[in-house]
C-alpha cells in the first residue's frame, strides 16, 4: 500500500468512529487508558500539529521543531467535553491538506530535513508516513476497545 492509500484508509477508517453511540465512545482498550472519545480527539490534535509540521518543513530551512505534550493537550482541551463535531470537521480537513501536500512532496521533497526536539534530526518523508503509522495505531486502540466493550 502506498503512503497516499495509507493515509486515505486510515482517514476512511477514522471518520466512521466519529458516529458511534455514546457507549461506544466511552469505551477504553485499557483500564486508565484514554477511551475512544479521547482518542479522537487526541487524533485530530495530533493531525493539525503534524499538519503544522510538513508545512514548516516544506516552507522554511531546517526548522526546530518542539514535540507537544499529548496529556496536556487532552487535559486543558477538555477532552472529555468537547463537541465530537469539531474534532471531525478538523481531522477531515487537516488530512485533505495533508493529502494534497503529500502527494506534491512526499517524493520530490522527502530529503527535506528539520530538528525535532525530543527525537532529533528527521526528514518531511519521516513526518508524513508518522501521520499514517500515528493513525493505525491508535485505529488499532479504538477497534480493541470497541472489542472489549469495556
Amino acid at each position: 500500500m502506498t503512503l497516499i492509500e495509507q493515509l486515505e484508509h486510515t482517514q476512511a477508517e477514522t471518520l466512521k468512529h466519529f458516529d458511534l453511540d455514546e457507549p461506544s465512545l466511552a469505551r477504553r482498550y485499557a483500564p486508565e487508558k484514554w477511551s475512544v472519545r479521547e482518542l479522537l480527539h487526541h487524533l485530530c490534535d495530533a493531525e493539525t500539529v503534524l499538519f503544522d509540521r510538513i508545512r514548516r518543513v516544506i516552507s522554511e530551512p531546517r526548522p526546530v521543531i518542539w514535540a507537544f505534550d499529548q496529556d496536556a493537550w487532552a487535559s486543558r482541551l477538555a477532552y472529555t467535553e468537547r463537541p465530537l463535531r469539531i474534532s471531525r470537521d478538523l481531522y477531515e480537513a487537516t488530512r485533505a491538506g495533508i493529502l494534497y501536500y503529500a502527494q506534491r512532496h512526499y517524493r520530490q521533497s522527502g530529503h527535506l530535513e528539520f530538528v525535532h526536539s525530543e527525537t532529533g534530526v528527521r526528514t518531511l518523508k519521516d513526518e508524513f508516513e508518522k501521520v499514517a503509522s500515528h493513525n493505525q495505531h491508535h485505529l488499532d486502540q479504538i477497534v480493541a476497545a470497541l472489542q472489549s466493550g469495556a
